[in-house]
């Protein structure tokens, strides 16, 4: 019983880590420019920041789901969206495993990175002062690394 657990495991593991590799979606600079904006290649892909109240979805709270803007990606719900007044569209949670999270030394301090874990294009930074009821997380991201769909 102990062997067929552990080739059970072995099997799942494999499986997942292909299916991983499998979705993980990689593009050159030349193909990256050729799909976003010079503004959404800025942010996304050479981690820049849009200037603050700048972006569309900063006070904008129609229901539905952010998408990663060079992927398509499903990262946020609105339902985790609130106003952090910082100026940026904030959200308390992401959905599933789509955010993926690096060090960012870029500052003077150490502050947490997120990026969509399918393209590894750069969203923003989270930040623990977020709403205390819920996570206390603040994932502060740019306008430009979204897209929005509507729910119906």
């Amino acid at each position: 019983m102990k062997s067929k657990l552990s080739l059970f495991t072995l099997f799942a593991i494999l499986c997942i880590n292909s299916i991983s590799a499998q979705t993980k979606i990689i593009k050159t600079d030349a193909e990256w420019k050729k799909i976003l904006s010079p503004a959404e290649y800025q942010v996304l892909r050479k981690a820049g920041t849009e200037r603050a109240f700048s972006g569309k979805y900063d006070h904008f709270y129609e229901k539905g789901t952010y998408y990663c803007a060079a992927c398509g990606t499903p990262l946020f719900s609105s339902k985790n969206k609130f106003d952090s007044g910082s100026g940026w569209p904030s959200f308390d949670n992401h959905i599933g495993n789509n955010v993926g999270f690096n060090e960012d030394h870029r500052f003077g301090d150490t502050i947490t990175e997120i990026i969509c874990n399918i393209c590894d294009g750069h969203l923003g930074h989270m930040f623990m002062d977020g709403p205390k009821k819920t996570t206390g997380k603040r994932y502060c991201v740019n306008s430009l690394a979204l897209k929005f769909k509507k729910s119906q």
